[in-house]
């Protein structure tokens, strides 16, 4: 009993510690936000005012709104997109029988190694040959073809009993209806965890973004942070606040879904089982 009590105080502590490595930088990000930018590098407090000035000030030193708008309008659609072709991806290559199938799969899975630097160059390309450059398009449908999500989705309905889709084609269901009217409700958790993996990565996205949009009414988060940085330097006050605000969706995103996210996150993890 002593010695397990020891172990629980241990464990408590190690996650104390993890916990507080990462809430310090969200901690560091509100505390900066509040100084004013001259005092933005200064560790000793030196008494002065707090600065509530710089989140007014980041809402008009940039079209605030619009940026946000963006974001919010790729992300959504982003994630919706990602999760379709997840989904169906998915229930291809882990119901559906063709000539090759797990060897396509290994070849698909493999892109997940090829980094997002390998890519924005023919995607580029692509994208200017067509001329969508400078569009929402540009934006949402080149990276949602990733094969994370489909994995993960893949792992759930693979450790899903086969009795129920041939129960079901018995009663003269097709393979779509299986898919949305059997195997979707069984999947609430793992799309979950894909939705807002997909949400997060295109909210945070800036590489891509930065090469294929030049229009500033189409800049999104990332991009918009940039452009509180100019010639005279970064005013880091405000910047700090702009940053803060639009982390705010994201960290909402998580707390809320947290259920749906850690049964998803486990189920893939072991299979479904």
């Amino acid at each position: 009993m002593h010695n397990k009590r020891i172990s629980t105080v241990i464990s408590v502590v190690l996650l104390g510690l993890i916990a507080v490595a990462f809430l310090f930088p969200f901690a560091w990000m509100v505390a900066t936000s509040l100084k004013p930018t001259t005092e933005v590098f200064s560790l000793s407090p030196s008494g002065s005012r707090i600065a509530w000035d710089n989140y007014p000030s980041a809402l008009n030193s940039i079209p605030f709104g619009r940026v946000v708008l963006n974001s919010f309008i790729v992300s959504l659609c982003g994630a919706g997109l990602v999760v379709v072709v997840s989904v169906l991806s998915a229930y291809a290559f882990a119901r559906l029988r063709f000539k090759g199938r797990d060897h396509l799969f290994m070849v698909f899975l493999g892109t997940l190694v090829l980094p997002q630097e390998v890519l924005v160059i023919p995607l580029y390309i692509g994208m200017q040959r067509m001329g969508l450059v400078n569009s929402y398009f540009a934006l949402i449908v080149p990276f949602a073809f990733g094969a994370f999500g489909a994995f993960l989705i893949r792992q759930f309905l693979k450790s899903l009993p086969l009795e129920f889709e041939e129960a079901a084609r018995i009663d003269g269901c097709s393979d779509w209806q299986i898919l949305t009217k059997i195997l979707l409700p069984l999947l609430k958790a793992p799309i979950t965890v894909v939705g807002v993996f997909a949400f997060i990565d295109y909210w945070s996205a800036f590489l891509w973004p930065l090469i294929v949009v030049n229009d500033s009414t189409l800049a999104t988060i990332p991009l918009g942070l940039q452009m509180f940085s100019g010639e005279r330097g970064t005013d880091w006050g405000p910047l700090m606040a702009a940053v803060t605000m639009t982390t705010i969706p994201s960290i909402l995103l998580v707390v809320f879904l947290q259920k749906q996210l850690e049964k998803g996150v486990t189920l893939g993890a072991f299979g479904g089982r």
